[in-house]
């Protein structure tokens, strides 16, 4: 018998479905019982992800390559938590509201924590915890949210292809190009014969 192989990412990145109660959006809201989702399932939505130094960042040749195989010519910090983010609450109120980008988002997690939530094919939550370490890409036209977590601190990367355009288009937006190329790229792929209407 071998040694079962172990993703390091697994130790930065966690996920898993959603139950539907409206208590604090900072709590874990795990399904009882709980029901983790693999990170080979996220990257079949389009979600990709590494585990990187975070301590090391500035040098990390890691992190260069990637950049340079994805073209992230644009980089910048922001940190969110009450004493950092002018207009904390109504930033937080907002990064909740359910929207897409008609680009990729790409946070790295140098300090701290927080989570991304995404839909899946049948439009059901699924949470992704990210920690210090984690660097997340969420699709062009995927629907998501962010919070924090209980911690109430990240620090993020912010990483963009050109110039940065943060402009978030809350749902619906399904007739935006990058929303129905997400929907044949990640969801009508997959599903095939059996495709559900995921736009609706």
């Amino acid at each position: 018998m071998g040694v079962p192989f172990n993703d390091p990412r697994e130790e930065v990145i966690e996920a898993w479905y959603m139950d539907d109660n409206d208590e604090d959006q900072r709590l874990s809201h795990h399904r009882e019982p709980k029901e983790y989702v693999s990170l080979d399932h996220l990257s079949e939505l389009g979600v990709i992800s590494w585990r990187l130094n975070a301590d090391n960042y500035e040098t990390d040749q890691d992190l260069k390559k990637i950049r340079e195989e994805r073209g992230y010519s644009y980089m910048d910090f922001c940190e969110v938590c009450p004493e950092k983010l002018p207009n904390y609450e109504e930033k937080i109120k907002n990064f909740f509201e359910e929207h897409l980008h008609t680009d990729e988002e790409i946070r790295y997690c140098v300090a701290g924590s927080g989570y991304f939530d995404v839909r899946d094919r049948n439009d059901k939550w699924i949470r992704v915890w990210v920690k210090k370490g984690a660097m997340i890409v969420l699709p062009a036209g995927i629907y998501h949210r962010f919070t924090l977590d209980t911690n109430n601190y990240i620090k993020a990367m912010r990483l963009f292809v050109g110039d940065p355009v943060w402009t978030p288009f809350n749902r619906p937006h399904d007739h935006l190009p990058a929303r129905e190329e997400y929907i044949k790229g990640f969801v009508m792929k997959e599903v095939g014969d059996h495709a559900v209407n995921a736009a609706a």
